[in-house]
C-alpha cells in the first residue's frame, strides 16, 4: 500500500510516515499543509484525514457534495476510494494533520464477517465530520506509535485499522448499519482455542505475525477474536504479545546468549534505540543496565 499523498499534497510537507515500519493494514502520514488549491484526483485508497492541532478552512467538492469546513483539532475529512475530488482548496494553512490510508476495498471482510452484509451494498460517504471521539482516539494512538515505536506496533495498528473500519461503516456508510455485532457483550475465548493461540504466540515470538493469523487459528473474524481474546485474558492481543516478548527479552539478557541488538530485532523492534527506549519505559532500566544487574 503506497498511498496517493505525494500526487495530491503538492504544496505540503510530510513530517512522519509509517512506510518503513512494516504496517500492512494501514498507511499513516503526518503532514503540514500550506494554503492553496490541490490537483483533482481519484484516490486509490480510502483516506481519513484528522486535524491534530490549530485551525484551518477547507473548501472541497466530491461525490456530489460541496463542503466549506472550518477545521479544528479533531475535524475529520473522509474521502472514499474511487470518488473523485473535483475541487479542494486549503484556504488557511493546516499545521498538523494525520492522514490514514486504507486499502481500496478496506471494509469487505469487516462488512461480511462483522455485519453479515454484502460489501457491494456498503460504501462510505464523502464527508467532513466536525468531531468523532472514537476516531480521534484512534488517531492519537497511531501518532503515539509513529513517534515511539513498540515491538508490537504492527499487531496494535492492525487491530486499530479493523476497529476504525467497523466504526466508519456503522456511522458514515450509505447503508447506515444499525446493529453492529461489536455492540454485543463479547464471549471469552474458550480454553481450547485460547491454548492454540497462546501456543502459536509463544512459538513465534521471534517472528512477525498478524492479528489476522491469530484470528485464523481461533477460526474467528479479527473483530470477534480481538474482543473474545481480551475477555479471556484481560489483554488485547498486541498487549499480550508485548508482555511475552518482554519476558523473552529479559531471559535472553540474563543468559547473555545474544547481543542486545539481536534481542531488539527478535522482540519486533526496527532499531536498537527504539528497543532501549521501550525497555527503559517498562523496567526503569536500559537493556545493558538490566543485563549488568542480572
Amino acid at each position: 500500500m503506497f498511498g496517493h499523498s505525494l500526487d495530491k499534497y503538492v504544496n505540503s510537507t510530510m513530517r512522519q510516515t509509517s512506510s518503513a515500519l512494516g504496517w500492512s493494514a494501514i498507511l499513516a502520514e503526518r503532514w503540514s499543509h500550506a494554503a492553496g488549491e490541490l490537483p483533482r484526483l481519484v484516490p486509490r485508497e480510502t483516506e481519513v484525514a484528522i486535524q491534530l492541532s490549530g485551525k484551518t478552512l477547507v473548501d472541497r467538492a466530491g461525490g456530489g457534495r460541496r463542503e466549506h469546513t472550518h477545521g479544528h483539532r479533531g475535524t475529520i475529512w473522509l474521502c472514499p476510494a474511487g470518488i473523485e475530488e473535483e475541487y479542494i482548496n486549503v484556504v488557511e494553512p493546516m499545521a498538523d494533520c494525520l492522514h490514514l490510508f486504507l486499502p481500496g476495498q478496506p471494509f469487505s471482510e469487516t462488512v461480511q464477517r462483522e455485519f453479515d452484509i454484502d460489501p457491494a451494498r456498503a460504501g462510505l460517504r464523502y464527508q467532513a465530520i466536525d468531531h468523532d471521539p472514537f476516531v480521534s482516539m484512534i488517531a492519537d494512538q497511531i501518532v503515539g506509535e509513529l513517534s515511539n515505536e513498540t515491538g508490537v506496533g504492527r499487531l496494535f495498528v492492525e487491530s486499530l485499522s479493523v476497529a476504525l473500519s467497523a466504526h466508519l461503516l456503522k456511522n458514515y456508510s450509505e447503508l447506515g448499519l444499525a446493529r453492529p455485532l461489536a455492540d454485543k457483550m463479547p464471549k471469552p475465548l474458550d480454553s481450547r482455542r485460547l491454548s492454540r493461540v497462546v501456543d502459536f504466540i509463544d512459538g513465534h515470538l521471534d517472528q512477525d505475525f498478524t492479528v489476522l493469523e491469530l484470528a485464523g487459528i481461533a477460526c474467528m473474524s479479527v473483530g470477534h477474536f480481538t474482543r473474545s481474546f481480551r475477555a479471556a485474558t484481560g489483554r488485547a492481543p498486541h498487549a499480550f504479545v508485548a508482555e511475552r516478548r518482554l519476558m523473552l527479552a529479559k531471559r535472553r539478557l540474563r543468559d547473555e546468549c545474544c547481543s542486545i541488538e539481536e534481542i531488539a530485532f527478535s522482540a519486533g523492534f526496527s532499531s536498537l534505540a527504539n528497543f532501549s527506549k521501550a525497555f527503559r519505559h517498562s523496567t526503569g532500566l536500559s537493556p545493558s543496565q538490566f543485563r549488568a544487574r542480572s
